[in-house]
């Protein structure tokens, strides 16, 4: 039956029914619910063969199955959005639930019951289904499109409302600098925020670095917009949510619809409309904030009731001014003259407090490089540190109803980043802190759900995504160390060279360039998902 078949062809479809064959039961880490019940008829006993329709409000696409003979149905992979359920059988009048929410991940069932009468009569119930999910045992909170929206976010990052689940706090490790948060880091019944696990329509978006880079948790991070809803399960999960010991963000990225809709924003701070703060800089003068944060989000009809589209933008732009307080040498040090004794461990030659000590080339041309004191108190340095923040993100989705039993979808993410940190001391012996960090995201999503008949369905998603990341110090690619300073045997390749090496020394700020520094990441991921449900039970890859 295979011979006409290419041998690569064949390998694949021997490969996925070995794959059919031995997957263990389990359900599909997928961002879609399940809809499900029982039709009765009014004295309670069951109907099979009703026939079940469940209709998406928002899109016109509709799913039918027929009861079995328990009265029992249920509708798989049903996304996110307002559904009509309506139960039809002949000699009963239709009976139906309307304006039916279905969230994210949700098993919601919805019983269903039969009035003797003719199909020109109708039973119709409004939203009389319970919100209590019956049917799961896993614990967690739910975050509507509304509340994402309406909810005040203070740089509009989604994941902050991770917050209103009960064991969840924000992570010690949230600050990335003095001006950027990392995006997504809370902690989960105690765990590290490195143990939760993002999903974005069902496909893994963990950001994969260990360093600060791109300060985020995550690959994509849509603006609230955009969401259609996200669920934070932290509790008695299912075994569908494994991998992880924390929580999982099961994130469902928003559709397009029948009707055009979108909406437009921009939030913005200004130096003028905030206080001077707890400590007055040097000149009385008020340090800067500047802060842009704009974009969109459009969605529609590409065919009624079959294609759809929703496109997304968000662009950020901060300059920020921050007091900084430092400790550096006085001139009377830089000269040689200490306050206490100094012994030298190599000569053993002990120089009394008040005289001078000699002091090397190396070290002379260090302390010519820092700048004077601002200030007599033991932070004697004093200055307004500046950081800037440039963002774009923007994520595309297209929904398609190939047939009654065979639907699409496709969703593309970009995001790039460049952050500046100044450090806190200028160059040539200053330059210490992350100085650039940059950061570009790429993701690609795609996945098909065929329905091969009431009793089989099969799910294919697949993702694709990509990081390049690093962190640049300040001086890279200036004269060298050995150049400079004389000191030998460090790199000179332009790519990790440049500036004065890290000078610690206890008590006062650090010299030079950061110790881990300079960075790069380039990670890519690919995560494929394969899941086969028949009434009986599902299996997955």
């Amino acid at each position: 039956m295979m011979k006409g078949l290419p041998m690569m062809t064949r390998k694949f479809m021997l490969l996925f029914a070995a794959i059919l064959a031995i997957a263990p039961p389990a359900r599909a880490q997928f961002e879609t619910a399940t809809v499900l019940g029982t039709v009765r008829d009014k004295s309670g006993a069951i109907t099979p063969g009703a026939t079940v329709t469940l209709l998406n409000l928002d899109t016109g696409m509709a799913q039918t199955k027929v009861a079995d003979a328990q009265g029992g149905y249920e509708f798989f992979t049903v996304r996110l959005g307002l559904y009509k359920v309506t139960a039809t059988l002949d000699g009963f009048a239709p009976s139906s639930v309307d304006q039916l929410r279905v969230g994210v991940g949700a098993r919601q069932r919805v019983d269903l019951a039969l009035s003797p009468g003719g199909l020109t009569e109708a039973v119709e119930v409004t939203a009389d289904v319970s919100p209590l999910e019956t049917e799961s045992s896993q614990r967690g909170q739910v975050i509507t499109h509304e509340q994402a929206v309406a909810l005040p976010l203070n740089g509009r990052d989604y994941s902050a409302l991770a917050l209103l689940t009960t064991g969840v706090r924000q992570s010690a490790i949230g600050t990335g600098s003095a001006s950027t948060l990392r995006e997504g880091s809370f902690n989960v019944n105690g765990l590290r925020s490195t143990f939760n696990n993002f999903l974005l329509d069902g496909v893994d978006n963990n950001a994969y670095g260990t360093s600060n880079q791109g300060f985020s948790n995550q690959v994509m991070q849509p603006p609230p917009d955009a969401v259609a809803e996200f669920k934070v399960v932290t509790n008695n999960m299912s075994a569908e949510y494994g991998r992880a010991g924390g929580a999982t963000i099961n994130v469902a990225y928003q559709s397009g619809s029948n009707q055009f809709k979108g909406s437009l924003w921009e939030f913005f701070r200004d130096t003028k409309l905030n206080a001077t703060g707890f400590f007055k800089p040097l000149g009385g003068e008020k340090p800067a904030l500047r802060r842009n944060q704009f974009g969109g989000v459009l969605g529609g009809p590409i065919i009624k009731n079959k294609a759809f589209f929703l496109v997304d933008y968000e662009g950020f732009r901060q300059n920020r001014q921050q007091v900084a307080f430092l400790t550096i040498p006085t001139a009377t040090q830089r000269a040689g003259v200490l306050s206490v004794a100094v012994r030298n461990p190599i000569t053993g030659v002990t120089y009394p407090a008040g005289t001078t000590i000699p002091m090397t080339p190396f070290a002379a041309k260090v302390l010519r490089g820092i700048p004077d004191p601002t200030g007599t108190a033991a932070s004697n340095y004093q200055f307004l540190q500046k950081f800037t923040n440039e963002n774009n993100k923007y994520n595309g989705k297209v929904d398609y109803q190939v047939s009654d039993a065979l639907r699409a979808f496709a969703r593309f993410g970009y995001r790039k980043s460049d952050i500046f940190d100044q450090p806190p001391l200028p160059l040539p012996s200053g330059g210490a802190g992350n100085g650039l960090t940059y950061t570009t995201n790429k993701q690609f999503a795609t996945g098909l759900t065929w329905t091969k008949s009431d009793h089989e369905l099969v799910e294919f998603r697949f993702a694709w995504s990509r990081t390049v990341a690093g962190k640049n110090p300040p001086a890279l690619g200036s004269t060298g160390a050995a150049e400079d300073y004389g000191i030998t045997g460090l790199p000179t390749d332009p790519r990790v060279a440049g500036g004065l090496p890290t000078q610690l020394t206890t008590g006062f700020a650090d010299l030079g360039r950061q110790a881990t520094n300079p960075q790069w990441q380039f990670p890519t991921v690919f995560n494929p998902k394969l899941n086969y449900t028949r009434s009986a039970g599902r299996h997955s890859l």
